[in-house]
């Protein structure tokens, strides 16, 4: 009698701990504007648990990061979601290599976001931005230009100033140890030439149009139309990291646009536009390696209770 009740005990604890388990994983699915192409011009829904939603975010994933990445990365989207906010991640025209800036993925976007309205009937629910890397460059971008605006934006180390970023490659290339090119920056070298048209010598003015901020824009055209969102910009501005690991400086980090832009966003009258710096919180999963380029910067609890906040 005893060993019976004992084996019921173990079964209901088993049945109740999978139910459970069941319960606090979040719907997830995934949508494709053209169900003929599974590469790109897709997103993915991560459900909040029951209605009514509290909102519906874009959570833009960094430069060749699929949504089953950024899970892996973060718990950002599933507690966003646990939280009452419709979580979309999207994938825009160019697939993982979008480059999120460019008319191409900001079109997507639009296209994607249009979709997502309808779909869910969204029309009076509030719209969150958030994204890492160039994935925040995108998200910001958007708001600027946009006549959808939203309640709130964050960007996680985002590169901000393309004619920078394009020095800053071509200063690492020439640096290289032995004449040995960084791969990367001869990539984003003739990324950036194919998106504008040129070098930043010869076309400025497209460096200009797709840089969310830019040191060179004396007029501050781009960031004035962010005069009343609030903003938040997360930085792990590491160097002696960087100095070690990748013999980087700050020439080469964001970190640098990301307090310019804020500081003349302040200027401009935006009080609630915030940079927030950490210290050791950066690191990649699944192995926690050390790298201050990383989702894990966030807190993401409070991120999400000062999303839910603004009014």
């Amino acid at each position: 009698m005893t060993r019976t009740l004992s084996t019921l005990l173990i079964f209901i604890f088993f049945a109740f701990s999978c139910n459970a388990h069941k319960t606090t994983n979040p719907k997830i699915e995934k949508v494709f504007l053209d169900k003929t192409d599974t590469t790109r011009n897709s997103y993915t829904v991560i459900y909040p648990p029951k209605l009514p939603w509290k909102g519906y975010i874009f959570l833009i994933p960094g430069f060749g990061e699929t949504a089953e990445n950024v899970l892996q990365q973060t718990e950002l989207p599933n507690k966003l979601a646990s939280s009452g906010i419709l979580t979309i991640i999207p994938t825009f025209q160019d697939g993982v290599l979008s480059f999120g800036v460019d008319s191409l993925s900001q079109k997507s976007f639009d296209r994607i976001l249009k979709n997502v309205i309808s779909k869910f009937k969204l029309v009076d629910q509030k719209f969150y931005i958030g994204g890492f890397s160039i994935g925040g460059s995108s998200g910001i971008k958007f708001a600027e230009n946009s006549t959808i605006k939203p309640k709130t934006i964050f960007a996680i180390d985002p590169p901000l100033d393309f004619e920078r970023f394009y020095h800053s490659a071509k200063r690492d290339i020439r640096l290289s140890k032995g004449n040995k090119a960084n791969q990367e920056s001869v990539y984003m070298i003739e990324r950036l030439e194919k998106e504008t048209g040129g070098s930043p010598l010869t076309h400025l003015a497209e460096y200009l149009k797709i840089s969310p901020y830019s040191f060179s824009d004396t007029t501050q055209t781009a960031i004035k139309n962010l005069t009343n969102i609030p903003i938040r910009i997360y930085t792990e501005p590491d160097i002696d990291w960087w100095l070690k690991e990748r013999k980087s400086d700050l020439t080469k980090i964001n970190a640098a646009e990301c307090s310019a832009m804020i500081n003349e966003l302040n200027m401009l009258g935006n009080t609630s536009a915030t940079l927030i710096t950490t210290q050791n919180k950066g690191f990649r999963k699944p192995d926690n390696i050390r790298h201050p380029h990383s989702w894990s910067i966030v807190d993401n609890d409070e991120l999400i209770k000062w999303l839910l906040n603004q009014k």
